[in-house]
């Protein structure tokens, strides 16, 4: 097999999927077995293990900010093969080092390593653009973000399991799986972006702040990055409230939780990696972010509101079609911009998840404690989903100024 093949098959598309749904798996396997470890280097208690839990989460979400674009913007210049391949050995070789991490030190050194080349979602995303025809791109980034969401649904069973076995058995897992990964992309995984269609690689490009102003040379891109920024920040933050809310509001059980959100996560893997491709055949991709956009203001009005479990499930439905938006911003955006900038608009992408990540579940869960309080000046519980309803419709709103002033220009 040659370094580059302009149509790779379907064992090197496996390996981009795989790639991705390692990434979150890994956050997935530890999930469980981490406020555990936390005490045991830390000889604190569950509390205090909490905050450095929280350090820890915002760490690898703040290094991805920064990372993405680089990532990105490096696979512009040297390929996107050099970048995933390398990217993804140094990703399994930091959770060996979590495994025999002594103190929580080198927790955070490890950690820190996992959000640098674990931003690969930029560089996986550029090699989709590459590969894929433009008016197929929505459907490859919802097989990319079902795959995202399969890992993150059974890592935690995964980690649960394996902790049996060992509190630092999962991290070796988690290594196991990213290295194993590595050997197979370098039999499979072919260059997709050409000597020729390269660019020199800028710093002042590859920041979150370069990327995103240089993306204002695309009109209709840099409108359309404002509605994914919005629709990122809403679906951050409702893992964030959702346990608080359900126990709060209708008395849920930990299993009752954990229960939704597996439906939350099947109907993701159920409509992104196959409905989605016939709602963009009937609609087009611009139509089915329109409906996609449309369902998640209802599902999260649905959520506000809800005082009965069956309602707040039967929202679910509506919710998860709402998954579609995603993808098909995605591909609207990659469709404006030549191969030479696709990591670079991938990387800017993936820093404005970085950035809901960060920012998203700590306004909302603000939101909840205010409105659910003894001291809430109106009782709601359901306000941070109110506040995501209003957020969906400006999304909604930049879509659809974005699409018309690109349609205005074209004729």
């Amino acid at each position: 097999m040659s370094d580059l093949e302009p149509n790779p098959g379907g064992r090197a598309r496996l390996f981009i999927v795989g790639t991705v749904a390692i990434d979150a798996l890994g956050i997935g396997i530890l999930a469980p077995i981490m406020p555990k470890l936390i005490e045991q280097l830390t000889g604190e208690g569950l509390a205090r293990a909490a905050i450095y839990g929280g350090w820890l989460t915002a760490l690898f979400a703040g290094v991805q900010f920064f990372a993405s674009p680089i990532l990105g913007n490096l696979s512009d210049r040297f390929g996107r093969r050099p970048v995933l391949l390398p990217s993804l050995f140094v990703f399994g070789v930091s959770y060996v080092l979590m495994g025999f991490a002594p103190s929580i030190g080198w927790l955070f050194v490890a950690q820190a390593l996992a959000g640098v080349f674990g931003a690969t979602f930029s560089t996986a995303g550029a090699y989709i653009a590459d590969t894929t025809p433009p008016l197929e791109r929505a459907k490859a980034f919802g097989l990319i973000g079902a795959s995202f969401g399969a890992g993150l649904i059974f890592g935690p069973l995964l980690g649960g399991f394996l902790s049996a076995y060992g509190l630092r058995t999962p991290f070796f897992a988690a290594a196991a799986l990213a290295l194993v990964n590595v050997a197979y992309g370098l039999l499979v995984l072919p260059e997709s972006l050409p000597p020729a269609q390269r660019r020199t690689f800028v710093w002042r490009r590859a920041n979150p702040l370069g990327a995103l102003l240089h993306m204002r040379n695309y009109q209709m891109v840099y409108g359309l990055l404002g509605a994914m920024l919005l629709m990122q920040f809403i679906g951050t933050s409702l893992p964030a409230t959702w346990p608080y809310f359900t126990m709060h509001r209708l008395g849920w059980t930990p299993r009752d939780v954990s229960l939704s959100l597996a439906l939350y996560g099947v109907l993701n893997i159920v409509i992104q990696g196959g409905l989605i491709g016939q709602f963009h055949k009937r609609l087009g991709t611009t139509g089915t972010v329109y409906l996609a956009l449309v369902f998640t203001i209802i599902g999260y009005a649905g959520y506000a509101f809800a005082d009965r479990s069956w309602i707040l499930v039967a929202f679910i439905v509506p919710t998860s079609i709402g998954f579609m938006a995603g993808p098909g911003l995605a591909g609207l955006m990659s469709s404006q911009v030549p191969s030479n900038s696709q990591g670079e608009l991938q990387g800017a992408t993936a820093s404005l998840q970085s950035l809901a990540a960060v920012i998203g579940p700590l306004a909302m869960t603000r939101l909840f404690s205010i409105f659910a309080g003894t001291q809430a000046p109106i009782y709601f519980p359901g306000a941070p989903y109110l506040a995501s309803t209003l957020l969906a419709g400006g999304s909604l709103m930049l879509v659809l100024r974005a699409t018309r002033r690109h349609r205005a220009a074209a004729v």
